[in-house]
């Protein structure tokens, strides 16, 4: 008999696979002359449907917590919840040529990750907490923040100015978060707001590769609250995390 897939595989294989899927909707959409909504559109709905089907075959019992599907209330007494960001950078999937977008997948166990994978599809890499990344060497003479293409999140110029950051711009939370895992930057704050599934397998990834991941308090990351809400966080090599949290609130 074939070995029972485990959960990190599942989780490896959905996002990969999902991420393929998306990459080729976009293409054939782009192909057609689509409008951006209806890409955009289109690509959360197939990445969801394809994700809740085969979590619904693979963990039957499992409760899922996904930004496009109906809360699953089993998830308020379980000890297994999948935590999916189905296409995490709607906007820059929808733009041609764009990279930075990301396919999350994540399994929170009672008080901790079980498994994690994010897939960048366009750049065919996904990170998993088994294996897990390896910390980048760092030898940049300014620590690199990457922050919103679209905002300047107050956190990010304080931490900017605090360390003297080179400050560099990306899509989707996936997206930076991995960047800090790839060695093209050094730091990732948030305070705009975001959900859980924004930051649960970026989260997971990263703590797996021994990264810092935090609020912006320092306090842990917890997920599978009742209420997805979930509106700061910080991603960053570890040797910076002191320096990160100092700058932020002294």
């Amino acid at each position: 008999m074939p070995t029972p897939e485990t959960d990190v595989e599942l989780a490896a294989r959905l996002a990969t696979e999902a991420g393929r899927r998306l990459l080729d909707l976009r293409g054939r959409m782009f192909a057609a002359g689509a409008s951006t909504w209806d890409v955009k559109d289109a690509g959360d709905a197939l990445s969801q449907e394809y994700l809740a089907h085969e979590l619904g075959k693979a963990r039957v019992d499992d409760a899922v917590l996904s930004e496009e599907g109906v809360d699953d209330p089993r998830r308020y007494a379980s000890d297994r919840v999948w935590i999916i960001d189905p296409l995490d950078g709607t906007r820059e999937y929808s733009e041609e040529g764009r990279s930075d977008w990301a396919v999350h997948v994540a399994l929170w166990c009672g008080d901790r990750f079980g498994a994690a994978a994010v897939s960048l599809p366009a750049i065919d890499r996904t990170f998993t907490t088994d294996p897990a990344p390896t910390i980048p060497p760092f030898d940049r003479e300014r620590p690199r923040l990457v922050t919103s293409r679209t905002r300047a999140p107050y956190a990010a110029v304080l931490v900017a100015e605090g360390l003297g950051c080179e400050a560099v711009r990306l899509g989707s939370a996936g997206a930076k978060a991995m960047s800090i895992v790839m060695g093209e930057a050094d730091i990732y704050v948030h305070d705009g707001g975001m959900y859980q599934w924004d930051s649960a397998a970026p989260a997971a990834v990263a703590l797996a590769g021994g990264f810092h991941a935090s609020r912006l308090d320092g306090q842990p990351l917890v997920y599978n609250e009742r209420d997805p809400w979930l509106p700061d966080f910080i991603v960053c090599r570890p040797e910076l995390a002191e320096s990160v949290l100092k700058a932020l609130w002294d």
